[in-house]
């Protein structure tokens, strides 16, 4: 019984130790206590100890004690008593979340009550020397103090408390909800940080239950509410992504759902992948992958048609108009032309990763067959219906950009449809997971588009047009946009054209060998060549005469051709002879430039400097000699003072004084002073000793009197006491021999007990 009661003892002392004041050793001794195997069997008792233990923890902000007591108490808990780990991990989140709102209610008390100190003041001085001190704002420097450390500590607690109940399918549910509260404190304060490590964290939880398939206690991820858990905690983590506009880690959760789902082998409901692909068009149209954006719009488009029965016909509409919009807002051309092969293949696997993410095929493709493009989706959205759905606005506009030819009204027909279509969109009523639809983000891609299809037109039309003419056709931009926008088609094919700015013209077509220059110097040489024939091979009736005059002409042209070339080479060594000449006179006279321009530096740094030094010695010079003379002065007024004080004749007027002088009289009249004070000393302790002495010699006989009549009034003071101890005595003697007398009739009765127990 006394053994069982240890544990109980142990509770109280650490009870006693909190009201003392020593939290410190009452936490020791409680940790000591968990982490022995001593009391494992004394459930009860252990949770109450776990309990207190944890208050301890967050009041001292003991993470590394809360870390380490709750991994001992979950060794004895897990198999035979879940709930009571749970109830005790579920109260130190609430305490180290409630600790963390109190200062930061305190914190902004704290802030408000410095801001109303005075109405009339802007800043307290203290604040305003504080702040030029350390260069923080008073909600800066009380966070920082109050707020940051509890602060610090509900995260560790956060991350304390996932590291305890990973990988366990007793504990699965108690995860779910401290990755969520998790969630709810990085959303809350805006903690992106945090938000990334715990994505990390939840990942690497994820993949060391894959790693460790045999552990004992393993969650199993193919039954339907373990698999709940974990999907419900992705598409929160997804969620949270989005809302702090961290994309990035966004995209990385989509890839976890699709990992976790092609783990299982198993598509999740329609409610949660309607929450997928909404994600996936706001993460591709952040990251400006439109094809992307518009192929997520198409399935997100297809899974509400399919699933939500009370989607109503308006709210229809807007996601279909979405959908052609953003496949319409893809660039028409192909952005791989011109790659090399390393792009191309890395562009390959790239569109596989994402029709796999966008199609959500839980089997890998093992060929790239089927490629996403912007002509496979407008064909796709034809034959399944989408363009019976859209508004009429999106229906013309689709049109008029895809298969409409009007070179020079394309845009003015198009402006006032993009008007239009900019005003429409909204909240959906019928729809829970798309909140919003606003098809006015789509209206920049819609007008680039506009712009390539009308050059495209114009150049099948048109060889030369001017710069003007074309600006007027395009309202939407500027022409150094509309050029911008330009190169980029030409880079990629979609288009042949070159701006003649000098001209002021834009030539269309193939501007290769068939240019106009070009083509005149082909012309001339050409010309050139065949009167160059006509001089070597004359027609027949001048043959004989051309070949007396010119039967040498061969040798003649080689023998001239061999002096000209010696010649030229002989000029371009002159020339290089003389460049090299010219170079190494420039680099002489630049040498020489730059050691002068060096020594004189140098000697106006050296003059500078001497004056420096000559006017720093001469203002420490000036500077010596002033503090002497007020020195002196000072002096000299200190004396004058003493003079009159004392009734002595001051410094005559005509006495030279000098600082020796004045320095050599005060320090004699400090000696002199000080023998003076000697003496007045001597003379007073004398005085003083006579004092003393009389006061004793009178107080002698006064003292022995007290005395004496002390004695006597101890005397009578101990008599008394004897007297009353006497009785005292006496009385208690008498009751004793009563007490006696009574217990003796009782004697021959014991006697006969006794005899009778031994026989």
């Amino acid at each position: 019984m006394a053994t069982f009661a240890k544990p109980e003892n142990a509770l109280k002392r650490a009870e006693e130790l909190i009201n003392v004041g020593q939290k410190q050793d009452a936490l020791q001794a409680l940790h000591d206590l968990i982490t022995s195997k001593r009391y494992r069997a004394w459930q009860k008792t252990l949770e109450r100890i776990m309990f207190k233990y944890v208050e301890l923890c967050v009041d001292m902000r003991r993470g590394r004690f809360a870390k380490d007591g709750l991994i001992q108490y979950r060794i004895v808990c897990q198999q035979v008593n879940v709930t009571s780990l749970e109830e005790v991990i579920k109260h130190f989140m609430h305490l180290s979340t409630e600790k963390a709102e109190q200062a930061r209610n305190q914190a902004q008390a704290l802030e408000e009550a410095l801001d109303v100190d005075d109405l009339e003041a802007d800043k307290r001085p203290e604040d305003l020397m504080l702040s030029y001190v350390s260069g923080e704002k008073g909600k800066d420097r009380s966070d920082r103090e109050l707020v940051t450390p509890w602060f610090k500590f509900l995260w560790e607690t956060y991350r304390t408390v996932l590291e305890i109940l990973r990988n366990n399918s007793k504990l699965e549910a108690l995860y779910a909800m401290t990755a969520h509260r998790a969630f709810q404190f990085c959303k809350q304060y805006k903690r992106t940080t945090e938000f990334r490590r715990l994505c990390e964290i939840i990942r690497n939880h994820l993949s060391n239950l894959n790693k460790y398939r045999d552990q004992r206690d393993r969650p199993d991820l193919s039954a339907p509410e373990s698999l709940q858990l974990y999907l419900d905690t992705r598409f929160e983590q997804l969620k949270i992504a989005t809302e702090l506009e961290l994309w990035q880690e966004a995209f990385r959760s989509v890839e976890d759902i699709h990992g976790l789902m092609c783990m299982v082998k198993k598509t999740p409901k329609a409610s949660l992948m309607v929450v997928y692909y909404a994600k996936l068009t706001e993460i591709f149209w952040v990251s400006s992958s439109h094809l992307y954006h518009a192929y997520a719009w198409f399935k997100l488009f297809s899974l509400q048609k399919s699933f939500n029965k009370n989607l109503s016909q308006k709210d229809l509409q807007l996601i279909a108009s979405s959908v052609v919009l953003a496949a319409l807002s893809v660039t028409p051309y192909d952005l791989t032309r011109g790659a090399s092969h390393l792009e191309l293949e890395n562009e390959k696997e790239r569109n596989l990763r994402m029709a796999s993410l966008i199609g959500f095929n839980l089997e890998p493709k093992l060929d790239g067959r089927e490629v996403l493009s912007r002509s496979a989706l407008l064909s796709e959205l034809v034959s399944k219906g989408v363009m019976t759905c859209v508004t009429q606005e999106v229906k013309d506009l689709y049109h008029l950009l895809e298969h409409e030819f009007l070179p020079l009204d394309l845009a003015s027909r198009v402006q006032p449809l993009l008007a239009k279509i900019s005003k429409l969109g909204g909240k959906l009523s019928s729809a829970s997971s798309v909140s919003e639809v606003q098809l006015s983000q789509y209206v920049p891609a819609l007008e680039k588009l506009a712009t390539l299809r009308l050059l495209q037109q114009v150049s099948q039309v048109y060889q030369t047009m001017k710069i003007e003419s074309l600006s007027k056709v395009i309202p939407f931009f500027d022409f150094s946009v509309v050029e911008k926008i330009s190169v980029d088609a030409v880079k990629h094919g979609f288009i042949a054209m070159k701006v003649d700015h000098m001209k002021g013209v834009i030539l269309f077509g193939n501007l290769g060998l068939e240019s106009d220059r070009m083509r005149d110097h082909l012309t001339v040489f050409a010309e050139s060549l065949n009167k160059s024939r006509a001089l070597i091979h004359p027609p027949a009736k001048k043959a004989s005469k051309l070949g007396d005059m010119l039967s040498g002409l061969a040798e003649t042209v080689d023998k001239e051709h061999k002096r000209l070339l010696a010649r030229k080479s002989i000029i371009e060594k002159r020339k290089e002879e003389q460049e090299r000449q010219l170079l190494e006179m420039e680099r002489e006279e630049e040498s020489k430039r730059l050691k002068l321009q060096k020594i004189t530096e140098e000697a106006e740094q050296k003059r500078l400097a001497s004056e420096y030094e000559q006017r720093k010695n001469q203002r420490i010079l000036r500077e010596i000699e002033e503090r002497e003379l007020e020195e002196a002065q000072a002096l000299l007024q200190e004396a004058e003072k003493r003079s009159k004080k004392k009734g002595k004749k001051p410094i005559a007027e005509g006495e030279k004084v000098t600082k020796q002088s004045l320095m050599e009289l005060a320090l004699s009249e400090q000696l002199r002073e000080r023998q003076e004070m000697e003496k007045k000393l001597q003379k007073l302790s004398k005085t003083m000793d006579y004092l003393e002495r009389a006061k004793r010699e009178e107080a002698a006989p006064l003292i022995e009197a007290a005395f004496q009549q002390r004695l006597v009034e101890e005397q009578a003071l101990h008599e008394h006491e004897q007297q009353q101890e006497i009785e005292v005595s006496r009385l208690r003697h008498d009751g004793d021999l009563r007490e006696k007398n009574r217990l003796v009739r009782m004697l021959d009765k014991k006697v006969i007990s006794h005899l009778f127990f031994f026989f």
